[in-house]
């Protein structure tokens, strides 16, 4: 361990030597503190807020990811260029130990500047709800009671809805190939249908079975029973949310649709909201007070929903409706939100690592930052596995047709976004500014899947060509 601790310290001084740390703390606090002077928002708290969040920690994430491919491009392929590596491989130390002491010496670089500017966002944070609250305290004084219970509204849903930790709780998802089977057992004649006929007749009724589950027509009502089982000890009188989304059948001129929402059994609910003008195709939150007293004995939450529109609504399954409540503290929500960037750091780190185990310091870089577009480019890629071909589709959506390109491109896009999803399922930027939990299960699950699995896989192959390179044959024929 002594060994790979001073292969750290050295990859601290090249750091401090090249001026990257300070170089790099300069931009993150610049971003920090410029960022919210220059952006929009819709002029309430809450989207200052979720904007701040956003941009600020995206940017953070962008400059820590490509200084770290250019670092761990740069200090390993450039000691190998101008010899000091031989310097070092020459001494009583294994190259594995070179490569992990370096790995970890960029970790932990990465770790110090990702404090440094998370901390700098939680205090601007901070800083922000207690000027609203002295604004608060100020307008209290002066008598001004419009502008408090606004400043005070504001307050409330910050604290509700962005400075919190909330998880979720969905409806179980219906068992429709159990309907399915029922409905087709009930089909005339099944018997004699062919195998293509029977399997045509099953994914439609397939289809009908889950249009009937999310479909609310006019003026009919849809209900939704939400077991929380031993997490209703968790609610409280804190008060929950229904976040919503629904898509409509038929478009009206005001793109808005009404709806009501209630609580409990429908002919005598517990709890109601006013009836809701809302958009179709976006995501709504609707505020219901009461916390742990509007679930029954049996700690679960009913839902009912009447559809007061000439449209069809359609609730999709996986995310027509949803109820959060309050889990944890934001505090907490955020520092596990920064352990997950710092896994995506050790990955790239990691990435770096193995292309300068192999390739010069240039070569390294340029196909270290080509794999991280190529990743950032996930919509694309999905977009052509979906069609089935990259020559795109015609103007009807129908795709042109394959090549024989498609074949061998195709099967790689799919590997790509095999992995590119292994990383991508986790999104701390969005789940913190919408005040959703981040679990400390879904923090050592991102460190076992990121960390360990691929950049475990990276990293051996790292190693594997480190310490096979031959590091005499750098300078050539000099």
């Amino acid at each position: 361990m002594q060994r790979i601790l001073a292969i750290v310290a050295l990859t601290w001084k090249a750091a401090f030597r090249f001026r990257l740390f300070w170089v790099l703390s300069g931009l993150l606090l610049c971003s920090v503190i410029l960022l919210p002077l220059l952006i929009k928002d819709d002029g309430t708290a809450r989207g200052f807020i979720q904007i701040m969040l956003t941009y600020t920690l995206s940017v953070i994430t962008g400059l820590l990811g490509f200084s770290t491919l250019w670092l761990a491009c740069g200090t390993l392929a450039r000691d190998i260029e101008d010899c000091s590596m031989q310097m070092v491989a020459v001494k009583p130390i294994a190259r594995w130990q070179i490569w992990l002491g370096k790995w970890l010496g960029i970790l932990l670089l990465n770790a110090s500047l990702l404090v440094v500017s998370g901390g700098a966002v939680y205090g601007l944070l901070q800083w922000r709800m207690a000027k609203m609250e002295k604004t608060l305290a100020a307008a209290i004084e002066r008598k001004d009671d419009k502008r408090a219970a606004y400043i005070a509204a504001q307050l409330g849903i910050l604290r509700n809805e962005i400075f919190v930790a909330r998880a979720g709780m969905k409806e179980p998802p219906p068992d429709i190939e159990a309907e399915v089977t029922v409905q087709m057992s009930k089909v005339p004649n099944r018997n004699s249908l062919a195998p293509e006929q029977l399997a045509e007749a099953t994914a439609q009724m397939r289809e009908r079975v889950r249009a009937f589950q999310q479909v609310v027509g006019p003026d009919h009502r849809r209900e939704w029973v939400i077991d929380f089982g031993l997490k209703r000890h968790l609610i409280g009188n804190d008060p929950l949310f229904l976040r919503i989304k629904f898509f409509a059948a038929q478009t009206n001129l005001t793109g808005q649709y009404l709806g009501l929402w209630t609580i409990g059994p429908f002919n005598s609910p517990i709890g109601q909201s006013y009836p809701q003008s809302l958009a179709a195709n976006t995501f709504h939150e609707i505020r219901i007070d009461g916390g742990g007293k509007l679930l029954d004995e049996q700690g679960r939450l009913v839902i009912n929903f009447v559809n007061r529109n000439d449209s069809t609504l359609i609730f999709p399954l996986d995310e027509g409706l949803e109820v959060l409540y309050r889990e944890g503290s934001f505090g907490l929500n955020y520092f596990r939100g920064l352990g997950i960037i710092w896994c995506w750091l050790a990955l790239l780190a990691t990435l770096g690592l193995a292309s300068a185990s192999l390739l010069s310091f240039p070569v390294a870089a340029f196909c270290s930052i080509s794999l991280l577009v190529v990743a950032l480019s996930s919509g694309t890629l999905s977009s052509v596995v979906q069609e089935g071909t990259i020559a795109g589709a015609d103007h009807e959506g129908v795709p042109t047709g394959g090549s024989a390109m498609d074949m061998v491109i195709i099967p790689m896009f799919k590997a790509i976004l095999s992995v590119v999803n292994l990383v991508q399922a986790f999104e701390p930027v969005d789940a913190l500014s919408t005040g959703r939990s981040i679990t400390w299960g879904q923090l050592g699950y991102a460190f076992a899947q990121i960390v360990l699995l691929l950049g475990g896989i990276i990293g051996g192959l790292g190693i594997l060509f480190f310490t096979r390179r031959e590091l005499a044959t750098a300078q050539g024929s000099t």
